[in-house]
C-alpha cells in the first residue's frame, strides 16, 4: 500500500473534528494557521471562534482599529502576528481585492506570511500542491527517514522540505501545481484521479505528528507507518529529530508602578519591543532583582520624573517630593516565560496626589474601570485578575 493511501486512511478515521477543518474559506484558514502556530489546539479553538466573530472577513479586519485587533488577540502572545494580520488585510483591501491571493507565491508577499502558512492556505483553500512543514511534520519525516541533521538548522530544514515536497508529489499523483492553481481560480475542486487532495495530505501529516508521532512516548507499537520508519527499525526514535540547542533566555526583572488617585490610573502605550502597541502601567526593567528599598526609593523617583512632561509643566505645579505620595504594597513576583526572556514582574501600588498635570508622550491618565478595555500583555491581565483597587 502506498504511503499516501495509508496516511489518508488513518486521517479519515482518526482526525479531530475542529472548526477550521469544515471550511475552505482562505480567510478562515489563514486566521487558524496564524493562531495555531504557537498555541495548543485546545486553547486556540476559542480564540479562533472569537476572532471570526469579531472580524468575520477581510473587510471587517481591515476596517478595525489596531487597538480592537490587539484586544481580541490578548492572551495569545506574539502580538506582531496580530499586527501583521491587520496590516495584510488593509493592504489587500487597498489593492481592490476582496479575498486572499490565490497562489503560494502571491501569498508569500503578504506581511507575516512565511513558507509554512502560505503552503497551508494554498493547499487547503486552493488545492495547490505545496507541502506545509510545521514542527509535527518535521518530526514525522525526521523519524521516517532517519534524518541526522538538526531539523532547526539550515541544512536540516532543506532536507525536511525536500522530503515533504517529494511525499506531496507522490500523494497528490504528480499533477503540476499550475493546473491546480488554474482550477482553484475557477472555483473548481481539486481532482487527480487516485491522488490525495494536497490540503488533505498536509492536514493528515500534521495531525499524525500531533496524535501518533509524539515528541515524547510516540505510539510506535500501533503506528501504521511503522514498516516505513527508519528510526523505529534502528531503535532511535527517542533520539530524533535532532535539534540545535536554543539560546538560554535572558532573565529580566520588571517593576510596574500603579499610580492611582481618585479612581484614576496612569497607563502607557508601548513603542517597539515585545509589547508594541499594547498598554502597561509605567515600568522599569532591571537586569538584576532589586531590593524593596530601591523599589521604593531611587527606581520610583526616577520613574516619576520620567513620566512627567517637565518641559511643559506649569511653574506652580508641585515637584515630586512636594506631593502627597503613599507607597503601598509590592505584589508577589509573577513569572512570565517568553522564547528569549524570562520575566520576573512585581507591581507596586502608589497613591499619588495629585497625578501629573502633564504627562510625557505615550502616557495617559484614565479611569481605573476602563483599564481592561485596552489591549494588555498577559502579564498585566494576570495581575488585574487578582488586584483589588
Amino acid at each position: 500500500m502506498k504511503f499516501g493511501d495509508i496516511i489518508q486512511g488513518w486521517y479519515e478515521k482518526n482526525h479531530r473534528q475542529l472548526p477550521w477543518r469544515s471550511t475552505t474559506d482562505p480567510y478562515a484558514i489563514w486566521i487558524s494557521e496564524v493562531i495555531l502556530q504557537q498555541t495548543r489546539v485546545d486553547q486556540g479553538e476559542d480564540y479562533y471562534l472569537r476572532f471570526l466573530r469579531e472580524f468575520p472577513g477581510l473587510k471587517a479586519l481591515a476596517e478595525a482599529s489596531e487597538q480592537e485587533v490587539l484586544k481580541c488577540w490578548q492572551g495569545l502572545g506574539y502580538y506582531s502576528r496580530a499586527r501583521n494580520l491587520h496590516r495584510a488585510a488593509q493592504e489587500i483591501q487597498a489593492s481592490g481585492r476582496d479575498s486572499l491571493p490565490d497562489t503560494y507565491k502571491k501569498l508569500l508577499l503578504m506581511p507575516g506570511v512565511g513558507p509554512y502558512t502560505a503552503a497551508a492556505i494554498a493547499s487547503i483553500a486552493y488545492g495547490e500542491a505545496q507541502a506545509a512543514v510545521d514542527g509535527n511534520v518535521a518530526r514525522v519525516l525526521a523519524r521516517l527517514h532517519g534524518v541526522e541533521e538538526a531539523v532547526n538548522s539550515p541544512a536540516g530544514m532543506r532536507i525536511i522540505q525536500q522530503l515533504a515536497d517529494s511525499l506531496m508529489e507522490e500523494s497528490a499523483g504528480g499533477e503540476q501545481g499550475s493546473t491546480r492553481e488554474s482550477a482553484a481560480r475557477k472555483g473548481q475542486k481539486f481532482s487527480s484521479g487516485a491522488g490525495i487532495h494536497p490540503g488533505l495530505h498536509n492536514q493528515a501529516m500534521m495531525e499524525f505528528g500531533a496524535l501518533v508521532c509524539l515528541p515524547r512516548s510516540p505510539l510506535c507499537k500501533s503506528c501504521p507507518l511503522q514498516s516505513y520508519c527508519q528510526a523505529y527499525a534502528l531503535d532511535c526514535v527517542g533520539e530524533l529529530p535532532r535539534k540545535r540547542p536554543s539560546r538560554k533566555p535572558l532573565k529580566r526583572w520588571l517593576y510596574f508602578y500603579v499610580f492611582t488617585h481618585e479612581n484614576k490610573v496612569i497607563i502607557k502605550k508601548n513603542g517597539k519591543g515585545i509589547w508594541q502597541s499594547l498598554y502597561t502601567f509605567p515600568v522599569v526593567e532591571c537586569e538584576q532583582e532589586q531590593s524593596e528599598t530601591a523599589i521604593y526609593d531611587e527606581i520610583f523617583l526616577g520613574l516619576l520624573h520620567r513620566i512627567e512632561d517637565s518641559e511643559n509643566s506649569q511653574v506652580n505645579e508641585p515637584l515630586p517630593f512636594e506631593r502627597d505620595i503613599r507607597l503601598g504594597e509590592i505584589s508577589e513576583s509573577f513569572l512570565h516565560q517568553l522564547s528569549h526572556r524570562t520575566l520576573h514582574a512585581r507591581f507596586v501600588r502608589v497613591e499619588l496626589n495629585p497625578l501629573p498635570f502633564r504627562l510625557e508622550e505615550n502616557y495617559m491618565e484614565i479611569p481605573l474601570a476602563e483599564v481592561e478595555r485596552y489591549p494588555l500583555p498577559r502579564l498585566m491581565e494576570r495581575y488585574m485578575k487578582i488586584a483589588k483597587f
